[in-house]
């Protein structure tokens, strides 16, 4: 079984959510086997600031489904969507 990258677009819920701390409380509830290889932000609009996490999971059944349910649970996130995923 291998493994896939994937870049997931988390949306806060405003403008005022700490990054920071929005990027602490990801890694905190990672489903065991995946990990975040790194973060990039992308502007939105009026202030709105996404993060993209790249989650490496193995690629079985399910693939990043367990990663984008437990994002959706965490405290200042509107949204989770899965932008790409590849092979490594």
């Amino acid at each position: 079984m291998g493994k896939v990258a994937a870049k997931v677009k988390v949306m806060p819920q405003s403008p005022d959510v700490d990054l920071d701390e929005l990027q602490d409380r990801l890694e905190s509830v990672l489903p065991e086997g995946a990990k975040i290889k790194g973060f990039e932000r992308d502007d939105v609009a009026f202030g709105l600031v996404a993060l993209l996490p790249t989650v490496i999971v193995a690629d079985d059944a399910g693939g990043t489904e367990a990663v984008e349910e437990a994002f959706e649970g965490v405290d200042g996130v509107e949204s989770v969507s899965v932008e790409n995923v590849g092979r490594l």
